[in-house]
């Protein structure tokens, strides 16, 4: 089984335009999401994808392949079922470039389903949360699974409800989903024939129009919380960590 990384990056974001190239300790962004994705045992290959000359530019000049994508796709899934008919591996992972910590062991651990069962298409990560403030935020997604590792539903609501408290029994997990995502590459294929279903539109996550369509999601379970870049302070805070983390290398 073969297997690519593939990191899809825009240029164009609203709360934070040019982030892929936004500097940490003088390296853009979108290549410290590169070098941890080399770290990941079970990828035999990452790229880049863009619809960007400016973003193009930089990831070429440091050696790394860019497989341009329209500037029509909404997601990095569009982006990847865009390319992936040219290129002769099993499995991809989308793994988010807005992620420049995102842990090498937490993409080999999305990969891990395909070795062990012919039947999963899709995997992706959650970590679980306690935190009253992250299970309420509607800006981190929540995700409810079955008994069997397959996710139920994802939302931005507070998932599961619980509606009696004082009689409540077991008492609830939450779980946030990462965001990284392992895809076969035929429902890649197939992606590119799904429309928006109601159920994404509503809620804005693209993963529900893949269980609209009937496909599982299995979801793997993770220590890993991610750090994603989404504003100018967000920034500060990964550039704040790096620093920390090179001090204590020296």
């Amino acid at each position: 089984m073969k297997v690519a990384g593939i990191i899809p990056v825009r240029y164009n974001s609203t709360r934070l335009p040019g982030k892929p190239l936004a500097g940490i300790l003088g390296k853009p962004m979108v290549l410290w999401v590169y070098e941890q994705a080399k770290k990941a045992k079970k990828l035999e290959d990452v790229f880049v994808t863009t619809d960007d000359n400016r973003i193009k530019e930089v990831v070429e000049k440091a050696g790394i392949r860019v497989i341009t994508s329209s500037p029509c796709c909404n997601s990095g899934t569009e982006r990847l079922s865009e390319i992936v008919k040219t290129l002769e591996y099993d499995v991809f992972v989308n793994i988010q470039g807005d992620e420049p910590l995102i842990s090498p062991e937490v993409i080999d651990l999305v990969v891990q389903p395909f070795t062990e069962n012919s039947d999963v298409s899709i995997s992706t990560a959650v970590t679980s949360i306690s935190d009253k403030n992250e299970i309420k935020d509607p800006n981190i997604v929540k995700v409810v699974i079955d008994k069997f590792d397959f996710a139920l539903y994802f939302s931005r609501a507070t998932i599961p409800f619980v509606r009696d408290e004082d009689k409540m029994a077991p008492r609830p997990q939450y779980y946030k989903h990462l965001g990284i995502y392992a895809y076969k590459k035929d429902f890649l294929i197939n992606f590119d024939l799904m429309s928006p279903s109601n159920l994404e539109q509503i809620e804005q996550l693209e993963q529900l129009r893949f269980l609209d369509n009937g496909y599982k999601i299995k979801v793997m379970i993770s220590d890993y919380n991610s750090i994603s870049v989404d504003t100018p302070q967000d920034l500060e805070k990964v550039r704040e960590i790096v620093r920390q983390q090179t001090k204590g290398n020296k």
